[in-house]
């Protein structure tokens, strides 16, 4: 297929095709207000004239570290217009991640806003780049120790040079070529070792291209964005997809910060009446639990007509692929239709009553959630993607829908699943999830070892696991990749809070930190027999249980590791295994790596008691049994025969 050659090019036939038609959608005061696609170019092309008179070279990195906004997006067109490359970053970032991958990237210049003129201020005085630049989405942020440029002084000037100078922005726009670096998106990670990928013109057209024409999106349609800019989910759907359709994009409330926005999600909804949104699991499993609180608190009929149609739902297709028998059809369908006239009509007002479907991103999504959502009218479409991938690699979508899978694998992409050896599986057999096509990274910024390792012959290997089922649907089973998930679809790297702990004190041998899409994180441990044989002597059980969670968190009272974690990430409680990872149990490899998917399965039943029943306890009979297992022999034998 023949692609746009670069994001620009989709803006630029944007202007054209929708030009007065709105685009981008912001809440400055009591209503939106809107930027055509004409004005937002026009607006990108003073960004673009001021970087330029300001020295920003081709291939230059330049950071955004703000909510979603629309002078997120102009800024970013605005980079790419001089063939510079944007680094977006995470508001959820600490101050020191930031100037990791401001230093790592060598950026010049940082979009910010003022909710996270915070993050950045603690590191300015450490940014080594000479003519470092700080730019404020907001004109009203100040710091006497920064010298910030308000936005407003950004637009003003690069009108004017643009005005003297058209033709070196035009130039530079005509010289982008397809394989040029658009982004460098870092991987979630502990400071020092995250990695920068390098997502080309190409990578996000096309993607964006065949994941719009997939799931078929009308012209014009409206969408309430509320997940992060930063992410390549939303660049690619949210920025570049909407220039193919002319869609229009609208910001959730964010003015004073996060949780604000969180709040506005509901007023914005019914103000936006989105046709279709991107979603987390985190967020759709809150209006679950509101909309079954507000139909409980109804109770009667109502309540009993709601669960019926749910459950017709189910009962017409229990996979929402392969339907019932006609003859098993009658009932439920008519149960569903009625339920859907006298209840559903009504649920579904609060997602602005236009609300068509969702697409679930940056997590799994709960099977239970998917019924409930499918059975108000509502789908939420499980996907599977990575950074790396641009990210969509497949979907489910209407007709064709799976629940528990994640869809069909996008046209352009080829993908076969592989063993450790390499060899490729058969259908229906799981193995590591490999893909290629034009959505595939050019690579890791900085970090060749770390692109050969999951870059061969132009093909990308995920480290994911997963198969075909008989009706072609992608079933993705388990992450390889050391990668922790919460429950609201965050990622972060755990090596570091693994070497933390282990480093800090002699009783801890080996670390495995876990959280696979759970509240809390948890964190499998083995210990040192001579560290054990030293201090067990005089303790009991108990005791000694005790004695292990105080070496477990001992690092906190360190000055080399304080406050470098979030705590969402350090480990709620643990379990101790009863022997070491070792080659010869496979939970090691040659290099003396864990093998993490392999010590996950074989304490599954372990960690499915810790998010079922246990919760964040030490003193479980887990541990205590293990811990009488290794100290028993060695009590009998100093008792009875050693000195």
């Amino acid at each position: 297929m023949d692609y746009p050659v670069s994001v620009i090019s989709l803006l630029d036939k944007a202007a054209i095709r929708f030009a007065n038609r709105p685009y981008l959608g912001e809440k400055t005061g009591e209503h939106y207000s809107t930027l055509s696609f004409l004005q937002t170019r026009t607006k990108a092309l003073d960004i673009a004239a001021w970087l330029a008179a300001n020295g920003i070279e081709r291939g230059d990195r330049i950071a955004i570290l703000s909510e979603g906004r629309s002078d997120w997006v102009i800024a970013e067109f605005g980079m790419l217009m001089t063939g510079a490359v944007a680094v977006p970053l995470s508001i959820k970032l600490l101050s020191d991640e930031v100037l990791f991958r401001l230093e790592h990237s060598g950026a010049k210049a940082i979009f910010l806003s003022k909710n996270t003129l915070p993050l950045f201020q603690p590191i300015a005085d450490k940014i080594v780049a000479k003519n470092f630049k700080v730019i404020c989405l907001d004109s009203d942020a100040t710091d006497e120790a920064i010298k910030i440029i308000p936005v407003s002084t950004v637009y003003k000037y690069g009108r004017e040079v643009l005005e003297a100078n058209r033709e070196t922005i035009d130039a530079r726009i005509a010289a982008i070529k397809p394989n040029y670096t658009a982004t460098i998106s870092y991987t979630s990670g502990t400071s020092g070792n995250p990695k920068g990928i390098m997502l080309t013109h190409r990578n996000y057209v096309a993607n964006s291209s065949d994941s719009i024409g997939y799931f078929n999106i009308k012209k014009f349609s409206r969408q309430l964005v509320i997940l992060p800019l930063d992410h390549s989910f939303a660049h690619t759907i949210v920025l570049f997809a909407s220039l193919i359709r002319g869609l229009s994009v609208f910001f959730v409330d964010s003015r004073g910060g996060s949780r604000n926005a969180l709040k506005n999600i509901p007023i914005n909804l019914k103000e936006v009446r989105p046709d279709f949104m991107l979603t987390v699991p985190a967020l759709s499993g809150n209006f679950m639990a509101k909309i079954s609180e507000g139909i409980r608190d109804r109770g009667g009929i109502a309540e009993r007509l709601f669960n019926a149609g749910i459950s017709a739902r189910d009962k017409i297709a229990p996979d929402g692929f392969h339907r019932s028998p006609f003859v098993k059809l009658i009932i439920p369908l008519v149960v569903a239709i009625f339920a859907d006239l006298i209840v559903m009509r009504k649920v579904r007002s609060i997602f602005g009553s236009k609300l068509r479907f969702c697409v679930g991103g940056g997590a799994l999504l709960d099977v239970r959630q998917q019924k409930f959502f499918r059975g108000i009218g509502v789908p939420i479409y499980q996907g599977y993607g990575l950074t790396e991938a641009t990210p969509v690699i497949s979907t489910n979508k209407k007709g064709a829908y799976v629940i528990g899978s994640s869809g069909k694998v996008l046209p352009s992409i080829k993908c076969r699943f592989v063993d450790s050896d390499g060899r490729e599986m058969p259908r229906g057999v799981k193995g590591e999830i490999v893909i290629s096509g034009p959505n595939v990274m050019k690579g890791y910024f900085r970090n060749p070892e770390a692109s050969d390792a999951v870059l061969r012959n132009g093909e990308l290997f995920t480290g994911d696991l997963g198969y075909f089922d008989s009706d072609g649907f992608l079933v993705v089973c388990g992450r390889e990749k050391a990668l922790l998930i919460s429950h609201d679809g965050e990622k972060y790297s755990p090596e570091e809070i693994e070497e933390a702990i282990a480093s800090s004190s002699q009783l801890i041998s080996q670390v495995m930190v876990y959280n696979d899409h759970c509240k809390f994180t948890s964190a499998i441990i083995t210990l040192d027999p001579t560290e054990l044989r030293r201090i067990s002597g005089s303790l009991d059980t108990r005791e000694l249980v005790a004695k292990v969670r105080d070496e477990f968190y001992r690092f906190k009272n360190s000055s080399e590791y304080a406050g470098r974690f979030p705590d969402k990430w350090i480990p709620s409680t643990f379990r101790i295994a009863p022997e070491p990872f070792t080659e010869q149990n496979r939970m090691q490899n040659s290099t003396m790596k864990m093998v993490r998917h392999v010590i996950t399965n074989h304490y599954a039943d372990v960690i499915e008691k810790i998010y079922s029943d246990e919760g964040t306890a030490v003193d479980v009979e887990h541990n205590l049994r293990v811990l009488i297992e290794l100290t028993s022999v060695r009590k009998f034998l100093l008792q009875n025969y050693l000195s």
